[in-house]
């Protein structure tokens, strides 16, 4: 599949779609091509587009095929110590899990044997402005902003098993 740069997302605005496969919606919310945030609604809003090329991915993907979503851009707003461990999580491959500490040893100024370092990597979890893009889901171990019962569908799909 040919994609652009920027992963194929040229819009701004909100967009929706409802996956069966999740029993809900997916919303996303872009600007200058790239993606501010992603949530799950029970339903579409009814203002919400529900054409585009992101949805297309996630849609895909929920059907079964494999995609990290690596290619995305995203424009997030955190503060900088939350957005390297955000980063870090996007490198996690499709189909792993590792553990908290495991992803406070990838982020670059954390140590995974601080208490506070290891807060500070939940709360950039429960804070991800961008699930299944940065897939917090992929992390066992502590909470991300995926609801729960999405989160194990998107493990079931990609045949995670908990570190």
């Amino acid at each position: 599949m040919d994609r652009r740069p920027d992963g194929g997302l040229g819009d701004t605005g909100v967009f929706a779609r409802r996956f069966d496969a999740l029993g809900r919606a997916v919303e996303v919310g872009t600007a200058s091509g790239r993606v501010i945030s992603v949530s799950f609604p029970e339903s579409p809003p009814a203002d919400a587009d529900g054409d585009h090329p992101l949805l297309d991915r996630i849609g895909e993907y929920l059907a079964g095929a494999e995609d990290d979503f690596a290619d995305v851009e995203v424009a997030i707003t955190v503060p900088t110590d939350q957005r390297a461990v955000l980063d870090a999580v996007r490198n996690v491959p499709y189909g792993e899990s590792i553990d908290l500490a495991r992803v406070t040893k990838m982020t670059a100024g954390l140590d995974h044997e601080d208490d506070a370092d290891l807060d500070t990597a939940r709360t950039a979890l429960r804070s991800n402005p961008v699930p299944i893009v940065i897939p917090d889901h992929r992390i066992s171990g502590a909470p991300g902003a995926t609801p729960g019962p999405v989160a194990d569908r998107l493990r079931d799909i990609e045949g995670v098993r908990d570190s």
